[in-house]
């Protein structure tokens, strides 16, 4: 039997409520389950792995069929199954994805959540409150599901599932809350999923989302990075980045790892003071935004640290980061002074 054919989950489309919004529980911004009430089938960790759930068929381990997500065994008596969440960092909720992806017989009919604010206990029943009342749930679908939470800022989400089964995955749409880690020279990433940062727009990305250029550490192989396809006209790709907060930028890190055939032969970035403004507008302004980086080349599997070519803008609240002609970059740093 073939066990390395499998099949992969679409992806979900977006409703307005997720923009500018990051996902909380992205264990790679260090998002972690803690515990759980039973995870027989599969382990509570991959709920909150970032690709897309896979379907391997034919796949078994010694507990059953090999499923890509949380998945409790069938409960016999009163009660029902949860797993807890320790958000990446504490937030303000914008929604929830509640994906059950490739459970088809075995997923919750119906799934809630409660929340536990950042500074009580989450080991003390009495710090938890309904975020989310029982919703019903289908089979291999995503759930999108919009939660209005105020001012309210979570450090910790449970996930009850009603009475049991399978959820491939759990996105947690919202905006980290508090001040943002200071750098020993005092400066701030500003470009830090973890500081809010988002990607707002681009051109291409083929092989690898936008949205990896901002995640903490370095990039584990090039599918963990921005990558655009081929380039077989003329002109070059571009993103544009929100930062998490306006500010000065002082210094620039451009990282390339793995990528050693396909990183671009130069990167450029532009910038602006624009908060408030549309995605649209944006889009169509940032070819005529001042130049922050002018056109620097790059080397192969490779951190670039750039301090001196930075060009004084003072405060600026969005970058256009540029791939002259294409490729791949790993990470982008934007070290500054918050305004």
């Amino acid at each position: 039997m073939d066990n390395t054919s499998f099949l992969t989950a679409p992806a979900a489309e977006l409703p307005a409520w997720t923009q500018q919004q990051i996902n909380l529980a992205d264990a790679r911004l260090g998002a972690e389950a803690v515990a759980c009430s039973d995870d027989f089938f599969a382990p509570m960790s991959r709920l909150l792995q970032a690709p897309a759930a896979i379907f391997v068929p034919g796949k078994y381990d010694a507990h059953g069929k090999w499923m890509d997500g949380w998945e409790s065994r069938r409960k016999r008596g009163p009660g029902h199954d949860w797993c807890v969440v320790r958000l990446a960092r504490p937030g303000r909720l914008a929604g929830v994805d509640i994906d059950t992806s490739f459970f088809t017989g075995n997923y919750p009919p119906a799934a809630s959540l409660d929340g536990c604010r950042a500074g009580r206990d989450p080991q003390d029943a009495a710090s938890w409150e309904p975020v989310l009342a029982p919703t019903p749930l289908g089979g291999n679908r995503h759930h999108l599901i919009e939660i209005a939470s105020g001012d309210a800022v979570f450090s910790h989400l449970r996930l009850n599932i009603l009475p049991d089964g399978g959820v491939a995955r759990l996105r947690v749409y919202g905006r980290p809350a508090g001040e943002p880690e200071v750098a020993a020279d005092g400066l701030v990433d500003l470009a830090a999923a973890l500081n809010g940062a988002w990607p707002v727009s681009w051109n291409d990305q083929h092989f690898g989302v936008v949205g990896n250029l901002l995640l903490p550490g370095r990039g584990i192989d090039m599918g963990d990075g921005w990558e655009t396809r081929r380039r077989r006209e003329p002109g070059f790709d571009w993103c544009i980045v929100a930062l998490g907060r306006p500010g000065t930028i002082r210094r620039i890190e451009l990282d390339t790892a793995h990528f050693k055939g396909n990183f671009p032969d130069r990167c450029s970035l532009q910038a602006v003071h624009a908060p408030g403004m549309s995605r649209e507008a944006l889009v169509t302004q940032s070819q005529f935004w001042p130049t922050l980086l002018p056109e620097t080349p790059m080397r192969a599997d490779h951190l670039h640290l750039l301090t001196d070519a930075v060009a004084a803008l003072g405060a600026v609240s969005h970058v256009r980061l540029n791939l002259h002609p294409d490729g791949g970059v790993s990470r982008l740093r934007l070290w500054g002074e918050p305004a």
